[in-house]
């Protein structure tokens, strides 16, 4: 056993008792009319666009008329056929030369435009991160009004990773100025199906 793995084994021996969380009905939170129209008011707020197809022609019909023409577009959604299938667990190394990465969003949350995704979704945990632009693809009746039933929903799920991604990368944290792309996509499009 590597020192890696010997420490990881103690942090997981020594792990306090799992506990009931508590019950979160007492704090009454926020639900919309319709979810979907402040999903998108929300997310849009914060600099993505949002896009309703009705299948995943209309996404491959976006792309190229979109993003620059002979530029590397990835996905991990089964079914888009026109772009690079990314395989489960690509190097991380391989992944920065993508213009476009086109990865499946579990749910979104209406209240702040948060999109929840897993290493499963992404295929490497890097790949939302590393390309110049992030298109997500959402089913337009996974979105959940506020961030408890988010969490209701995710459970005591197991994930490697998981991250709700909302909005392009962005800052504004010098001279006041914000700066789209700074640590991340550049931009961010949904693609709401159905």
């Amino acid at each position: 056993m590597n020192p890696r793995e010997k420490v990881l084994a103690a942090i997981s021996k020594n792990q306090p008792p799992a506990r009931t969380l508590p019950s979160l009905a007492i704090l009454n939170p926020v639900q919309f009319e319709d979810r979907q129209a402040k999903f998108i008011a929300t997310i849009e707020g914060i600099g993505a666009k949002v896009q309703s197809v009705e299948n995943y022609a209309g996404i491959e019909r976006y792309i190229p008329q979109h993003f620059t023409e002979g530029s590397r577009y990835v996905t991990t959604v089964n079914g888009l056929t026109q772009f690079e299938q990314l395989p489960e667990n690509q190097a991380a190394h391989t992944l920065e030369n993508i213009e476009v990465a086109i990865i499946p969003g579990i749910f979104a949350v209406a209240e702040n435009g948060a999109i929840w995704i897993t290493q499963r979704e992404a295929g490497n945990r890097v790949l939302p991160f590393i390309c110049q632009h992030l298109a997500i693809v959402l089913a337009s009746n996974q979105i959940v009004d506020n961030m408890h039933m988010a969490y209701e929903r995710i459970g005591a799920s197991q994930y490697d990773f998981g991250v709700f991604i909302a909005g392009p990368s962005k800052t504004a944290d010098i001279e006041q100025s914000l700066v789209l792309g700074a640590h991340g996509p550049r931009s961010l499009v949904v693609f709401l199906v159905g």
